[in-house]
């Protein structure tokens, strides 16, 4: 067996980042940047108020004040003309500044008679300008890698960047392999279970910026399994979930092998998820994962997800972790690693007392795994342990 860092390695060995693209802005939102993006034009592209008031030429004013209003500017509409000492233009947020304009008085300062108006006591002192290019100017880049939200994609807009260049998204075909599995929906005989693990993994994957292709369950036999690895042809990684471990009807390896199948190693010292393997056929990447539903997700998590992270280009590591107390004791643990489902909460992090890598209900409550060591020692209430965040 292998280490999980020495698996973790070799997986990443697998992937790289794939072509660019561009998509439309509007289809850019959870896409990875690509490359570098530039600004066409500045924001604002022009001085504008930053408040409901009056424009006038001069920065140095106090109560009493007269200005004679000769316009009025509002957002879209600018004001043509220029503004000299002892006038004003009434202006709204958003709105051109006039020329000569050097101050905006709020609206609330202003006690207007017909065109004029005099300025009250206690004035705000704010210019309350927005000064053109005062958010981004021309030139002005976002860089890339980096997964687009929400917010960068108003801020590609006001940059006037309606094409994107992003990386491909990566292909994952999912194949569940056993006699026992039917699909969802399906009425299964009393000898047989539904397959979770494949749209679970697929929810996961989507999520991780890839494209998910739930295949065809495999039955255990070598013709059906054959059948159903050759439908993944074309995917930037093929993902196949049981039949990986050394019983008399795990064949994934052998089969595999006769499509083509390099094997970077077998078998990882962690639990759950122990029978886990991995290689390349041809220039598909392929991960065989355990059976076993919590083996299967976990796995996804610390392996395939930090796989699909080097795909898209992004910084690709093992997934982040962080340091809690516990809230609970944790009995020694054995010479595996053990990533434990767990609760955080109130700044402390409990495991289940439950972990048996067949109770999918536990891992649904969960929201956090806890990383102990190979031959951790039992910990106390308040001890600090690592934890990776779900």
């Amino acid at each position: 067996m292998i280490t999980v860092a020495e698996a973790l390695a070799a997986v990443l060995e697998l992937g790289a980042p794939l072509e660019q693209e561009f998509v439309p802005l509007g289809e850019a939102d959870g896409r990875v940047l690509a490359s570098d993006v530039a600004a066409t034009r500045n924001q604002p592209p022009f001085s504008a108020s930053a408040m409901d008031g009056y424009a006038v030429a001069s920065t140095d004013v106090s109560e009493g004040d007269r200005f004679k209003v000769i316009g009025e500017a509002a957002a879209g509409h600018r004001f043509t003309g220029a503004v000299s000492v002892g006038e004003a233009v009434r202006i709204f947020t958003g709105a051109p500044l006039p020329e000569g304009a050097t101050r905006v008085i709020i609206q609330e300062d202003v006690l207007r008679q017909g065109s004029t108006i005099t300025l009250r006591g206690n004035l705000d002192e704010g210019l309350h300008i927005r000064p053109a290019g005062g958010d981004f100017a021309v030139g002005d880049i976002i860089a890339a890698p980096r997964r687009l939200g929400p917010s960068d994609v108003a801020l590609l807009a006001s940059m006037n960047i309606a094409q994107v260049p992003v990386r491909r998204q990566p292909v994952v075909a999912i194949v569940a392999t056993g006699d026992e599995l039917v699909q969802a929906g399906e009425v299964p005989r009393d000898d047989q279970i539904i397959a979770s693990n494949s749209l679970g993994l697929a929810a996961m994957f989507r999520r991780a910026g890839a494209i998910s292709r739930v295949l065809p369950i495999a039955k255990d036999t070598p013709t059906s399994l054959k059948m159903a690895l050759s439908l993944a042809e074309g995917a930037d990684l093929l993902v196949t979930i049981g039949g990986a471990s050394v019983g008399d009807h795990d064949i994934v390896a052998d089969v595999a092998e006769t499509l083509g199948l390099e094997r970077q190693f077998y078998k990882v010292a962690m639990r759950p998820g122990k029978p886990l393997m991995a290689g390349r056929i041809g220039k598909m990447a392929m991960i065989g994962l355990p059976g076993n539903p919590v083996s299967s997700m976990v796995c996804g998590e610390i392996f395939v997800r930090p796989l699909l992270d080097r795909f898209l280009g992004l910084p690709a590591s093992a997934r982040r972790r962080t340091s809690m107390p516990l809230s609970k004791p944790l009995p020694a643990n054995a010479g595996r690693e053990h990533y434990m489902r767990a609760v955080g909460a109130n700044g402390a992090v409990a495991a289940f007392d439950r972990q048996d890598s067949a109770l999918l209900t536990v891992l649904s409550q969960a929201n956090a795994l806890i990383v102990r060591p190979p031959n951790d020692p039992a910990r106390n209430v308040g001890d600090m342990v690592e934890v990776i965040t779900l």
